[in-house]
């Protein structure tokens, strides 16, 4: 990607949020693996999930951050230090830089709170007294910022130190005015080595929060960043410590939801999720027999092992009317009076609608989880049946790829949820068709994989296909760019 393609790029603020569940952690290792090279996206055209980009490391992004600071130097003529504080305070948009530059380049300067470096007038004394501790000093222990205020360098220092334990770096600014340090000064100032090398750590920080093609790896200590050409909330998968995210908020991947959605959906997780803990329990009886059945796997399609009624884990309906009727179970009936209730019912109502939304997206979460152990023992029977002589592991490839492929529509699914809960437009019926129609090829190839005995591989493969055009569809219909 050339540097003309960053620098033309306008300001971009994304959503972000700090959700940390510890039982969600691993939701993503489910999800996408090993489905790329070196950090670039499929070449599938027919993929609504397309995204260019390249995983970089610092040293990288220096050098691009460096070459638009030399451009600024050399266009409107200021120093290193004040070219990359007004790139930093513009969001790297070069352009706009320098067509304000042209119009007011004073104004320019001013408005990014710094002014162009230029001589400061010496002091015809000797001696002088510093207008923060009031010692003497001398002008060869004085330091003058490009404003023309002077400080002891003691003063100086510590009121970096002191700016830098709270996290500034380019946002430094003078301590008689506004106007900012640049990063000469500020290294100039700072004597100690850890020092300087933080104020490095924070300045680069700030460079890359600011620019909106670029943005960490929010994996654990991975400390590798993600380049994009355009930026949009799509998905990343580092080649570096394998974590998938959004590029626009840096959270786990979230399609079809939005970076904006998702964040009020995690918070009012975070708010209600004692509630819906309470509530939603692991077990349930047998519409048909009573009996308290535990769900141990992934698929919501359970059968009683007293009875052997088949049902539906969620809605415990009967599985076999499911084929026509599954949209009806992931779609929420709100009562269509509730307005003219009182305040305390429609209260239940909202609780009750969240609840049905909750469950479904925790059930999906539990489901990969469960489904990871389906994984294993598929693995494990592979390994027996190869060392039977029963086929090759070529053979039973198809097995782990149908897995694979479960767990990535089974994420998709989980994220649905949320975007359901919030949509409120026309579409939503048409919305909610589609996904329960990807919901009931889950469960079906959710089925055959925890009883692969009774199904052959054209079944699974059809199974797969299917279920994989139908999240596609979903995708391409309703995906947020």
């Amino acid at each position: 990607m050339s540097t003309a393609d960053l620098e033309s790029q306008d300001s971009v603020d994304p959503e972000s949020s700090e959700y940390d569940d510890d039982d969600d952690d691993n939701i993503d290792d489910y999800y996408y693996n090993g489905d790329e090279d070196e950090g670039m996206a499929s070449d599938k055209e027919e993929d609504p999930e397309l995204f260019e980009f390249v995983i970089i490391d610092s040293n990288e992004a220096q050098e691009i951050f460096d070459l638009l600071v030399v451009k600024i130097c050399q266009e409107i003529k200021v120093s290193e230090s004040v070219a990359r504080i007004l790139l930093i305070q513009h969001d790297w948009n070069t352009e706009k830089i320098l067509e304000r530059h042209r119009v007011d380049p004073v104004g320019l300067l001013i408005e990014g709170r710094i002014i162009p470096d230029k001589p400061v007038a010496q002091t015809t004394s000797r001696s002088l007294y510093c207008p923060v501790c009031f010692q003497r000093c001398t002008k060869s222990n004085t330091t003058s910022a490009s404003c023309g205020h002077a400080f002891c360098d003691d003063c100086w220092m510590l009121y970096c130190v002191t700016q830098l334990k709270i996290g500034l770096s380019s946002g430094i600014e003078c301590m008689n005015c506004n106007l900012l340090i640049g990063e000469e000064m500020a290294l100039k100032i700072l004597k100690s080595g850890a020092a300087r090398e933080k104020y490095r750590q924070f300045l680069f920080n700030d460079e890359v929060k600011c620019h909106p093609l670029i943005r960490w790896c929010p994996g654990n200590d991975c400390g590798f960043l993600v380049k994009v050409v355009i930026p949009k909330a799509k998905r990343i998968l580092c080649s570096n410590c394998n974590s998938i995210f959004c590029f626009m908020c840096g959270e786990k991947y979230h399609t079809p939801t939005d970076c904006y959605t998702i964040k009020k959906w995690l918070t009012k997780c975070e708010d209600d999720s004692e509630t819906a803990n309470y509530i939603t329990a692991n077990t349930k009886d047998c519409p048909n027999c009573g009996s308290c059945i535990e769900k141990n796997g992934g698929c919501n399609h359970m059968q009683c092992i007293k009875c052997k009624h088949d049902f539906c884990w969620m809605c415990c309906g009967d599985w076999k009317s499911h084929g026509s009727e599954y949209y009806e179970c992931s779609r929420y009936k709100s009562n269509p009076n509730i307005v003219n209730e009182s305040a305390g019912i429609q209260a239940r109502e909202a609780l009750k609608k969240y609840l049905f939304y909750f469950e479904r997206w925790q059930n999906h979460a539990d489901s990969l989880k469960r489904e990871e152990e389906t994984k294993r023992k598929i693995n494990q029977k592979i390994q027996e049946k190869v060392n039977n002589n029963i086929g090759t592991w070529i053979d039973w490839q198809y097995l782990l790829d149908a897995a694979q492929l479960l767990a990535k529509c089974r994420y998709t699914m989980m994220y649905t949820y949320p975007y359901a809960y919030f949509m409120e437009d026309g579409r939503k019926r048409l919305f909610e068709y589609q996904q329960a129609q990807l919901e009931l090829e889950i469960e079906n190839l959710s089925w055959k994989l925890e009883r692969d005995e009774l199904y052959c591989r054209g079944d699974f493969e059809n199974q797969m296909d299917i279920a994989e055009k139908r999240r596609q569809t979903l995708l391409k219909d309703f995906l947020v760019l």
